[in-house]
């Protein structure tokens, strides 16, 4: 498992405690956390997948943005998923998932981190399969 930069402690007991195995990358510059063998709620074509988040200069003050799934994802039941766009990392293409806190959900620094954020990215699945 690659750890190839630095986060804060918090983050790190967070992943160590996440039941997923993780990896830190750094691909030409940008870093990147991947947690591998991801679950995925009912009504998707995939169960498990890998998920990425890109960690931006200036985090944890600097916010996470969007999810990057591998395999993309797809609803099992046929309805398109909106804002996604195709992501070069590592060597392969992932899905991005386009979707960013509101003024009503804003980033907190010294509150939100990796737990907060992958806490998102699970209702963003969740609500994406209630879509009518």
């Amino acid at each position: 498992m690659r750890r190839q930069f630095a986060l804060p402690a918090e983050d790190m007991e967070w992943l160590e405690g996440c039941g997923y195995g993780f990896e830190l990358i750094n691909d030409a510059g940008v870093q990147r956390v991947v947690l591998l063998d991801y679950a995925v709620p009912e009504g998707y074509n995939a169960s498990r997948v890998k998920v990425n988040v890109r960690i931006e200069t200036g985090y944890p003050d600097a916010q996470i943005d969007m999810a990057y799934f591998l395999p993309h994802l797809a609803l099992a039941n046929g309805r398109q998923i909106g804002a996604l766009a195709e992501d070069a990392f590592d060597g392969q293409t992932w899905q991005r998932w386009s979707r960013h806190r509101t003024p009503a959900n804003p980033w907190r620094p010294g509150i939100d981190g990796l737990a907060t954020h992958f806490a998102l990215i699970d209702e963003w699945l969740i609500r994406e399969t209630k879509k009518a």
